[in-house]
């Protein structure tokens, strides 16, 4: 018996190890869904991401890696309503804008702007997961996307798209790049602000997204240009002297996709940062967006390609000069992530990190005990440009997708809805609700709101679901997962995308309760939800 096993280990031996094996590729965007502006930073062996959340609460997600491709939401930088109060009066898009995430000296900082909340300022923590500290606001920091870098001699310098220097002559959509010393110690900017850039040329727009790097003996500024759109690009410029003057690249822009055509499946590429590996490698992260026959619906996604240096500039993915879908992957340790199962039970007090708020809630509405979600119904609705509903959603990371919940509610009054939401904003949103002895699937779209089915249900309990493929998204309803019916045809999700919604933010997918513009004190109870991808889904 022990000779015929080591015969059967030798022969499945190599199989064992080949599955063992780490891929040699990756798949673009390594964050997948609603993940604009990435800002990277690298602390030893471990990298951390931040990305734009703009009115969504908490904000800044926080994502941690070891090897680039892998990555996980560890946090928040904006965490507790008491850091930013003002987020509740932003609207849609506002709020927080590019965030820069950098460490020095023991300290995680990160920068961001919040354009309709006062302007700039910095948060710190010593721990990326938090907790974070108080916002640091900066006076007279005019402009969007600030950016810090620490100088060899230790000054820290702040960068932000604005001008403070006019040009004789500007042109449509100009803008620009300055800098300035930042104190930490005062937390105020000091000294001369200086005028770096107002773009790689004559033409130029909307330059924004700043970072600066010192490499091989020399200041590097990288920013973005053309817009957040389907002209979007990186560009760069080198000096001598922090303060410059800085000399645009000949070979800008140094990457962008918008030369390949609206049909090419990945584009608006742009707003770059760059991070060197513990191997001293170099890469850059980027936003970019998936095009799937001729739609949007991801909204902006973080994506991950190669850098080298040639004659002191940087060259993105040798050979291609393009993000590609799928790439050779970093050499780095494989260090795959132990996800959360797909279901969630609610089995904890606290609600799972992936999990967000329209703007920030004001008081406590919603609890989990017994095993179950309880959100109390409100008067604040999806559909209001301002408020913070009672609604708990989580992005839509893939095209393919089927996402349900379990419900159980009792209306007291007619204006009482509870039941699954399918978010874009105000305005581009569906909802699968029950209403008393109803079941109402509602589209609305740019502001229009269409009662798309009704159908009578008398169970106490419901199970909602919405399934999304090829563009399309199909709901259902049954007393349990096994006995579900459509409700009414497939619906287009392209209500949900770039091409209908427009704004900066993306799709979110989740649970809703209302009372509609009324007083009430009635609560809904979700037993599960759920989001699941299909992994046997090949994206276009």
């Amino acid at each position: 018996m022990k000779k015929i096993l080591m015969v059967l280990l030798g022969l499945f031996m190599p199989m064992i190890l080949w599955a063992q094996q780490p891929p040699q590729t990756f798949r673009n965007p390594i964050i997948s869904g609603f993940h604009p502006d990435p800002s990277i930073c690298r602390v030893g062996e471990d990298y951390y991401l931040a990305n734009s959340s703009f009115e969504w609460f908490p904000g800044v997600p926080i994502y941690h890696s070891k090897d680039l491709v892998n990555w996980e939401v560890i946090g928040y930088a904006l965490h507790r309503k008491e850091q930013l109060p003002e987020l509740i009066d932003t609207k849609t898009s506002r709020g927080i804008y590019a965030p820069t995430l950098r460490y020095h000296g023991g300290l995680f900082y990160m920068i961001t702007t919040c354009v309709s909340c006062g302007g700039n300022f910095y948060v710190t923590a010593e721990n990326p997961a938090g907790p974070w500290s108080d916002p640091v606001w900066l006076e007279d920091a005019k402009g969007i996307d600030p950016s810090l870098f620490w100088d060899e001699d230790g000054r820290c310098w702040y960068t932000g798209a604005g001008r403070v220097k006019q040009l004789a002559e500007p042109w449509k959509n100009q803008n620009g790049v300055w800098l300035q010393e930042l104190d930490l110690k005062q937390g105020k900017l000091v000294g001369e602000k200086y005028q770096l850039t107002h773009g790689h040329g004559a033409t130029a727009q909307y330059t924004e997204g700043p970072h600066l790097y010192k490499i091989n003996g020399r200041y590097m500024l990288m920013v973005a240009e053309g817009g957040t759109g389907f002209n979007h690009a990186i560009t760069v410029f080198e000096s001598d002297h922090i303060t410059g003057p800085y000399t645009p690249s000949q070979v800008n822009p140094v990457l962008t996709h918008r030369h390949l055509g609206k049909d090419y499946p990945i584009n608006t590429i742009g707003h770059g940062d760059l991070v060197q590996t513990q191997h001293g490698d170099w890469w850059a992260v980027m936003l970019g967006k998936r095009q799937v026959n001729g739609s949007y619906l991801l909204a902006r996604e973080t994506f991950l390609t190669p850098v080298s240096f040639e004659n002191r500039w940087p060259v993105f993915n040798p050979g291609t000069g393009k993000v590609l879908e799928l790439d050779k992957r970093p050499d780095l340790p494989w260090s795959p992530i132990e996800r959360a199962s797909e279901k969630d039970e609610f089995e904890t007090s606290q609600l799972r990190l992936e999990y967000n708020f329209l703007r920030t809630p004001q008081s406590d509405w919603y609890s989990i005990r017994n095993g179950k979600l309880a959100i109390k119904l409100r008067s604040e609705q999806c559909t209001d440009e301002q408020a913070n509903p009672s609604m708990i959603v989580r992005r839509i990371e893939d095209h393919h997708f089927t996402a349900s919940t379990a419900l159980e509610f009792k209306t007291k009054n007619e204006n009482e809805v509870a039941g699954l939401v399918a978010f874009r904003n105000a305005e581009c949103h569906y909802s699968l609700t029950l209403n008393g002895k109803i079941l109402q699937l509602t589209k609305v779209e740019k502001g229009k709101v269409e009662t798309v089915a009704k159908v009578p249900y008398t169970h106490k309990k419901v199970v909602l679901q919405v399934s999304c493929a090829a563009g399309m998204m199909t709901f259902y309803y049954g007393e349990s997962e096994e006995k579900m019916t459509p409700i009414e045809a497939a619906q287009t999700a392209s209500t949900l995308a770039d091409e209908t919604s427009g704004g900066f933010n993306g799709p979110y997918i989740g649970i809703y309760a209302s009372s509609q513009g009324k007083p009430s004190n009635n609560t809904a109870y979700f037993d599960w939800f759920e989001y699941r991808k299909f992994e046997n889904e090949i994206e276009n």
